[in-house]
């Protein structure tokens, strides 16, 4: 199980990594333009923070993967995000239109990727609960 969280640790550190392209990648600065001052700025503070909190959620795993799955505190930190990237996984499907995806051959292999993480990370920290 530990190899693992040690897996996860390294996705967890790239996907926070991947975060910084993202205004660039999803051109934000026209796409964003028509936004209040107020809403741009949340969306840039909010993914600041999401990128944050998975790059730790990352060092968590790469540092403290025996700590998560042999003491009782880990074991509810891996219930908890058990929880959390299962939710996630739920959002994968019904927070986003499947027009974002269906017949684009790029979207939908990243659609994919993204469903088979967040379903790895769901079972792993899952078994880790119950380990």
């Amino acid at each position: 199980m530990e190899i693992h969280l040690t897996i996860i640790g390294i996705l967890l550190v790239l996907l926070a990594l991947i975060h910084v392209i993202f205004p660039r990648y999803f051109n934000w600065s026209q796409e964003l333009a028509g936004l209040s001052v107020i809403n741009r700025e949340m969306i840039y503070v909010h993914t600041f923070f999401i990128a944050f909190i998975v790059f730790l959620m990352g060092l968590l795993c790469l540092f403290s993967a025996n700590d998560l799955l042999h003491t009782p505190l880990g074991k509810h930190i891996c219930l908890g995000l058990g929880i959390f990237w299962f939710l996630r996984l739920l959002v994968q499907f019904f927070g986003y239109s499947a027009v974002l995806w269906k017949g684009k051959r790029f979207e939908t292999g990243v659609h994919v990727l993204f469903t088979t993480l967040w379903g790895y990370f769901t079972a792993i920290f899952f078994f880790g609960y119950f380990y």
